[in-house]
């Protein structure tokens, strides 16, 4: 599942193609949705929220999430089946095995930007606000909820949280201020390193303890499913002790 720096990159991508303010000439691809009201419309910004791509027009939005498995090409088509298939003048966007889902009215009233970890708006007070409304849940939950950080995957949870010595099983209410400040920071921070090691081709280089079976001290790693949301979760038991609530 692409995480929220990979949809940055995907944002990044587009921008060089200058389609702001073209029309759609023509749109294509087997989905559900009513694809076709995009056709002849303006296109007015790409924007990203966390792991939503946002294709901006007046009115409505479409959203595409990538979920497990989607892809995207530009100017170039796969031999499987298009989902979604948008053509400008000067170029084609094409979505596969995605899901496609349009929001109506300005993205501003149904994206809360704040929550964005890569976002300027970014407010990690806001975060810390959320997380101690949550003080039962299991921190490998709490950086997963996309309320909270929005833009954070199963990969960025295991790194941070093996950077920051936190226990996945780790309740919230047995974190301590200091502790949980240092995560909140480095959710963020990990999400742009992750940005820029992924544009260089070198993101697995820099994983401590992701799909790895030592960590960096030399101690086993634990691989297990874990959490309400049962992701699979890397960690050190050593690194990472254990700590119960109060």
């Amino acid at each position: 599942m692409p995480e929220g720096p990979s949809i940055v990159i995907l944002k990044e991508q587009v921008q060089p193609l200058q389609l702001e303010g073209t029309k759609v000439l023509a749109v294509l691809g087997n989905t559900s949705i009513d694809a076709a009201r995009m056709s002849g419309k303006t296109l007015l910004a790409f924007r990203s929220w966390g792991k939503h791509f946002l294709i901006c027009f007046e009115g409505f939005s479409l959203r595409v999430h990538f979920m497990m498995f989607g892809t995207y090409r530009i100017n170039e088509r796969k031999e499987t089946p298009v989902r979604l298939s948008l053509i400008f003048e000067n170029a084609e966007l094409n979505f596969y095995t995605c899901s496609l889902k349009f929001i109506e009215g300005n993205p501003d009233d149904t994206y809360d930007w704040s929550a964005d970890v890569m976002s300027d708006q970014w407010n990690p007070r806001l975060a810390r606000k959320k997380i101690k409304q949550k003080e039962e849940s299991l921190i490998c939950d709490i950086l997963l909820d996309q309320n909270i950080f929005s833009g954070v995957g199963n990969i960025i949870k295991n790194e941070v949280l093996y950077r920051t010595r936190v226990h996945p099983l780790t309740k919230v209410n047995a974190i301590s201020p200091v502790k949980l400040s240092a995560l909140i920071k480095e959710a963020r921070q990990y999400s742009f390193d992750f940005l820029e090691w992924k544009k260089a081709y070198v993101l697995k280089k820099h994983w401590l303890v992701h799909t790895k079976k030592i960590c960096p001290l030399g101690h086993p790693i634990e691989k297990l499913y874990l959490g309400k949301t049962n992701r699979r979760t890397f960690f050190c038991s050593i690194c990472q002790k254990p700590v119960k609530s109060t």
